[in-house]
């Protein structure tokens, strides 16, 4: 209950600053502002996903490369792995 009785004093303490005309620019602009905030603040979230996304399907790719050519995936390194078909490929290519 405070909550709403803090927030009805402050809504009346704008109405007295700002008069009953100014309250709809004065709400629309503040709407903007927390539209801009939200989408400020999801931006970064949602270039990080996106650079996680990529990455895990890098992964996943160079784990599938390795198993068509029967290299061991289980619990090693993912640089290691791509090491082994890097040299896979090259004994290949040379014989």
């Amino acid at each position: 209950m405070t909550g709403n009785t803090e927030l009805l004093f402050l809504l009346f303490i704008v109405l007295l600053l700002f008069g009953g005309r100014k309250l709809p620019e004065l709400a629309r602009s503040m709407g903007e502002a927390a539209r801009e905030f939200n989408k400020a603040t999801k931006e970064p979230v949602e270039y990080v996903d996106e650079k996680t996304r990529k990455k895990n399907e890098e992964k996943q790719a160079i784990i599938d490369a390795a198993k068509k050519l029967g290299i061991e995936v289980e619990g090693r390194d993912i640089n290691d792995i791509a090491q082994d078909i890097v040299a896979a490929t090259t004994k290949e290519k040379s014989e």
